[in-house]
């Protein structure tokens, strides 16, 4: 994304074994925020080094072991705050070392314990940028998205991917709860684009007509789209290298 179309640069690093997609949002002085550190934080801490960009804060969107279990280290580094998620995660967010063992990683992440949770309808801002906080469980019960309406961008952690959606069988997940989400909480803001945790970046448009899970067809939302796929391929064409 160039500085010409938003108040802010983005570089995507993946982590983990599960290639999570932690985010680093930079603003024009070099001032950042990290989105959802779930490992390797040498990986991230040399990215934002490569990039410029000076670690100020750290935003988590829940509370799974691929997306805070980097957190703390990289406070460590920075020390930047950790912001979010909703403290309904704080089950999540105690087992995190734990979970990483019994999936055979053990030390790839540590427990987190944020300095500030995050409610619906907050604002989390980086030098003058602010991005609205939009509760969106299901997938967690904690779970947030981050949104900056200027940009028309959305950070959506585990909630909506390309083509995909959270899975919800893990501990108080819940299938409807999620799809509520995305169709009352996510698809109303409009063609906005996102980052998801895992997977291309992607357009709510594009979801909305075809992915299997939250396509309109299939839950009947009825909201105004107006671009066509091949559209929104040209579009993040031109958005992210």
């Amino acid at each position: 994304m160039s500085q010409a179309q938003a108040p802010f640069t983005v570089r995507l690093v993946p982590v983990t074994p599960f290639q999570q997609n932690c985010s680093i949002i930079r603003t024009p002085s070099g001032k950042a925020a990290v989105v959802d550190p779930g490992g390797e934080p040498e990986k991230i801490l040399q990215a934002a080094k490569d990039f410029d960009a000076e670690i100020e804060q750290i935003w988590i969107t829940h509370g799974h072991l691929d997306h805070a279990g980097g957190a703390m280290a990289v406070k460590r580094a920075t020390g930047a705050p950790i912001i979010g998620p909703h403290k309904e995660d704080t089950f999540w967010l105690d087992e995190i070392a734990d979970h990483w063992a019994k999936y055979g990683h053990p030390g790839m992440g540590e427990n987190c314990t944020p300095d500030q949770w995050l409610n619906d309808g907050d604002e989390v801002e980086l030098e003058g940028v602010k991005f609205q906080v939009i509760t969106a469980p299901g997938h967690t019960p904690g779970h947030v998205v981050l949104y900056n309406k200027d940009a028309n961008i959305a950070f959506v952690g585990d909630v909506l991917f390309a083509g995909s959606i959270g899975r919800t069988d893990f501990p108080r997940g819940d299938h409807d709860t999620l799809i509520n989400s995305i169709t009352q909480k996510l698809w109303p803001l409009g063609d906005v684009q996102f980052v998801p945790g895992h997977g291309p970046v992607s357009t709510f448009n594009r979801e909305r007509q075809s992915n299997p899970f939250v396509a309109d067809n299939i839950t009947g939302y009825q909201g105004a789209t107006k671009e066509t796929p091949n559209e929104i391929d040209q579009k993040l064409s031109k958005r992210w290298q």
